[in-house]
């Protein structure tokens, strides 16, 4: 039997749970808790969605060549919570890299690269990227996360409470 193949609904719940955890001061741990139920198996979803969003993210922030966000210390300072060994280093890096590069729009070639990191869980890392950037974005402009997410909500049109039942 195929696995089931991720939707425009799981798409738009993905970012979601994101933004809402991001909203409500989540951690990446409670984040990524609260969205591996997304993540088919031998999938990168919802990796590339939040490496879409993140590169939102710089674009609503006005980050450009001009008017950079330095990657010297971004994990440190906006990652506390986590601690990369490794191989993580490079995969977290990626997440963020690739972020930029869509920014600028090119379309990395994330299949290639992660099939290599024996491991399914590119996913984790574009989410731990998107969280880094969304708080080095919200702090660049000198207000709340909570506003920056509530930005990013309105303009993917994703509501920021629970879903009637959920």
């Amino acid at each position: 039997m195929a696995a089931r193949r991720p939707t425009e609904e799981d798409r738009v719940e993905a970012i979601r749970r994101l933004l809402c955890g991001l909203a409500g001061g989540a951690d990446v741990h409670e984040l990524t808790a609260s969205i591996a139920d997304l993540h088919p198996k031998n999938n990168t979803f919802p990796g590339e969605v939040f490496m879409g969003l993140a590169a939102d993210v710089l674009e609503v922030a006005g980050v450009t060549r001009d008017n950079p966000i330095a990657y010297e210390g971004l994990r440190e300072t906006y990652l506390q919570e986590c601690e990369f060994r490794g191989r993580e280093n490079r995969k977290v890096q990626y997440a963020i890299l690739t972020s930029a590069a869509v920014r600028g729009g090119l379309e990395p070639d994330l299949l290639d690269e992660v099939v290599w990191w024996q491991n399914d869980d590119y996913w984790r890392y574009a989410l731990y990227a998107t969280v880094a950037v969304i708080r080095a974005s919200a702090e660049r402009q000198g207000f709340p996360v909570a506003r920056l997410v509530e930005q990013l909500a309105e303009r993917h049109g994703v509501a920021l409470t629970e879903p009637a039942g959920g």
